[in-house]
């Protein structure tokens, strides 16, 4: 059993149990429901935009603590100032250290970048969970999801008015995708069952892509230069977490870095 496997068969346990607790119309009666969500892609394609999304993340399976000391707070504010493209968080508690009062806690300080709930999405109810914390886009994992729940969840998310960033790591995950033309697809530089992170990943499946869609490269990031290399291949958008929250100051790191490739 790969450490993905694991996730997902312990999410599945996790989400059912909230569902017993929490009402789906619970959710659409919160507050952040019925805020108007906020554009990723716009934010990614807008004149000058540094294309960063920058993640808030304490830990993970495959680095073990990584930041337990800087808060949401800071690191927001660090972020917002660094001029991101938008912010990424994980709401993952049991292997991330993420909380969805995080997300919440973000959103109330951030009002003007989009805001990706970064989790592992097994039920459409956590998509309506997404809007209800206030998050703009979701991310839907094609190795972990079937073709029909891809294009089910997708087509939930459009419907409540949130973004997905579509996140691949193989063929075999981007066939699974339906009409992929204007999506926003994130390759992921990390395989989900080694954790190891290979570059090439993103350079490979670049090409496979249509000049429609937006495409992000994500984990493994750790040196301007880099955004160079990816931007040749048509990449607008670059999600990077550890590079930042490995350092006492997440928000100083992210803008020293975004004044590097500009």
């Amino acid at each position: 059993m790969t450490i993905l496997d694991k996730i997902i068969a312990f999410k599945k346990k996790e989400i059912a149990k909230i569902k017993a607790e929490v009402s789906v119309k619970k959710l659409v009666e919160s507050p952040n429901f019925s805020r108007q969500p906020l554009s990723l892609k716009k934010s990614l394609l807008s004149v000058g935009s540094s294309g960063i999304i920058a993640e808030f993340k304490r830990q993970s399976p495959s680095k073990g603590i990584i930041n337990d000391k800087a808060t949401i707070a800071e690191v927001t504010n660090g972020y917002l100032d660094a001029n991101v493209a938008a912010q990424s968080i994980l709401t993952d508690t049991s292997f991330f250290g993420g909380t969805m009062a995080d997300l919440m806690e973000a959103r109330v300080i951030n009002q003007q970048k989009p805001i990706l709930r970064k989790d592992f999405i097994v039920d459409g109810f956590q998509i309506v969970e997404a809007k209800a914390i206030g998050a703009d886009v979701i991310l839907l994992i094609a190795a972990c999801l079937t073709a029909e729940e891809l294009k089910n969840y997708g087509n939930l998310a459009t419907d409540l008015g949130i973004e997905v960033l579509y996140e691949v790591h193989v063929q075999e995950d981007l066939d699974k995708i339906n009409h992929l033309e204007n999506k926003i697809i994130g390759i992921n530089n990390r395989n989900l069952k080694t954790f190891d992170v290979d570059l090439e990943h993103s350079i490979k499946l670049a090409g496979q892509i249509p000049d429609s869609c937006v495409k992000v490269s994500e984990s493994g990031i750790s040196d301007p230069r880099i955004i160079t290399g990816l931007k040749e291949y048509g990449f607008q958008g670059f999600l990077i977490g550890e590079n930042f929250m490995k350092e006492e100051n997440p928000g100083a790191a992210c803008l020293e870095f975004i004044n590097q490739i500009k």
